[in-house]
Formats: C-alpha cells, structure tokens, sequence
C-alpha cells in the first residue's frame, strides 16, 4: 500500500514539474516583451549594435561567477555541444535578430512580420529530428489556434500582404533565417540542458555571444557619442542595466529553467506569451488602441497555452 501511494505522489510530483516548467517558459518570454520600455530611451544615443554589445558586457559581469561556480560542467562539454552552443548564443541571440533587423529594413514590413511566425514549425520539426519528440495528442489543432491567435495580433482581420511577388526576395529568405534559427537556438537549448544546469547555459550563451558582438558593432563603425550631460549619462546606465538584468538576465534564467523540464515543441509556443506582452505594453504604457481582432488573439494564445501546458503533463503518442 505504501509503494502505491509513493508511485502515486511521485507522479503528481512529475506533473507538476513538467507543468510548472511550461509555465516558467511562459513567465521568461513573456518577459522579453518588457524591452522597448528600456530600448527607446538608449536608442536616442545608441545604435542598437550598440545597446546589444553594452547590454551582453553587463550580462558577462552577472554571468561570470556563475559560470565559474559551474565550471566542472565545462569539462565534459564534446564538440555537439560546442555546436548548439553557437547556435543558441550566435545564432539565437545575433545572428537571427541581424537578419530579421535587415528584413525589415528592406523588404515588405507585412510580409517579414509573417514570415517570422513560421518560427514555431521550424522548432517543431527539428525537435522531431534532432531530440527524436513525439506531438501528443491534439497538439497539431493546438498549434494552429496559437498560430491563429497570433495572426490576429499581429494584423487583425486584414490580409497582410497585397501580391504574391512580396514574399519573393531576399528579405523574405532573411526573415526565414531568422525564424529558423529563432527555432533551431530553442532546440539546441533544450539539448543542452540534458547535459547541463539551466544556469551554465544561461551564462555561456550571453558570454560566448560577446565576442561576435564586439567583431559586429566595429565594423559598423558607428561614433559611440551620448548628448545631455551627467543626466543623459545616468538614465541610460540605469535603462541599460534594468535592459539587462530584466527583459535579458531573469527572462533567460526562467526560460531555461522550465525549458530544462519542458519539451522544446511546446516551448516554441509558450513563447507566444512574448507577443501578448508587447501588445499590453503598447496599451498601458504607450496608449496604443486595443482592437477586438487582438483581444481575440490574446484569447486564443491563452486558450492554446492552457492546453498545452495539460497535454506536455501527459504521455506522449505517435
């Protein structure tokens, strides 16, 4: 009697981690939302090369010990995961957001957004080749509901786009990159934390992404200049560490922390909170008009996530 009722306690305790861990997911993302209310006051001095660079030099000082605490792990590190290291730290945190800043800013804004919104099919499919997942049970309509919430986020009821001819181009294979690497650095992560504490790769992504952004923001070549005097200077110092420490420090901890118990095709989409988040910054803070078509997104996303986080709890199914 006493085993069965250990077995039993063992379970609940097993969902409820895997539960909880989709949930910090969804806390870490949606943190990232939190940005633009730091980045617009550093983008009126800064070039956002720039703001990248000193945010990962304040993320290295934070990061450092604890890479050091945990620095024994480093030693059984074989060159896989060398290479998911990059992936995660160039590919996720540089290379992607470059390649979708340079979509933007040449190709048609529409078709880019949409583009990127394929970032949790590029996840999904290489979850399934990479760490061998398997989707549960109703997982597919629960994507497209996610996926569908998100679209009325993003455009509302219109078509985002006006002739096929828009999605032809090198901006649109830009914003594909983005999204497939997006995609490949939440797949990675999640393969590195079955060799690895979530803090060791929270650290080694900001610090290995340090080097490349150095290499980036001098060839860019942009003067490092601040206006305004001492209290210039003081706002953008505590902008920049709130930057770093909120939106990039603790998003990052939560967010490999419940990846490390959650499957990274269901993480790809707890990381739709992030978009809800940027919708209730623009409301509250920005004054931006709420539309019914949003409203009925955000639904939608929070509908999919509820189930989402009851079916990551339950065996997975061919």
């Amino acid at each position: 009697m006493s085993n069965v009722t250990a077995s039993s306690s063992s379970k609940v305790g097993s969902t409820s981690t895997l539960r909880s861990g989709f949930w910090l997911v969804v806390i870490g993302a949606a943190l990232w939302g939190v940005d633009p209310l730091f980045r617009i006051i550093l983008l009126k001095s800064l070039t956002s090369s720039q703001i990248v660079l000193l945010e990962h030099v304040v993320l290295f000082l934070a990061a450092s010990p604890v890479l050091w605490r945990h620095r024994a792990e480093l030693k059984g590190i074989g060159f896989r995961q060398i290479g998911a290291l990059l992936i995660v730290s160039w590919g996720g945190s540089a290379g992607a957001t470059i390649l979708f800043t340079m979509a933007l800013s040449s190709g048609d804004l529409n078709a880019v957004l949409l583009l990127q919104k394929l970032q949790p099919i590029f996840a999904i499919g290489l979850a399934a080749l990479i760490l061998k997942e398997r989707l549960p049970k109703n997982f597919g309509p629960l994507i497209v509901l996610a996926l569908v919430g998100t679209y009325l986020l993003t455009f509302g009821w219109s078509i985002p786009f006006g002739h096929v001819n828009n999605f032809i181009g090198v901006s649109s294979l830009m914003a594909l990159g983005a999204a497939a690497l997006w995609g490949g650095s939440t797949v990675m992560g999640r393969y590195l934390l079955g060799s690895m504490k979530y803090e060791t790769v929270t650290s080694l992504r900001f610090i290995l992404a340090l080097p490349l952004l150095f290499v980036i923001t001098t060839l860019e070549g942009a003067p490092w200049q601040i206006h305004g005097g001492f209290g210039a200077s003081a706002a953008i110092a505590v902008n920049l560490l709130l930057q770093a420490l909120l939106p990039g420090l603790l998003s990052m901890l939560l967010y490999y922390k419940g990846l490390s118990t959650t499957k990274a095709s269901f993480a790809t989409l707890a990381e739709l909170s992030f978009p809800m988040t940027g919708v209730i910054i623009n409301w509250i803070v920005f004054q931006q008009l709420v539309t019914i078509p949003q409203i009925l997104g955000f639904a939608l996303i929070w509908v999919a996530l509820f189930f989402l986080s009851n079916q990551q709890s339950k065996p997975q199914t061919l």
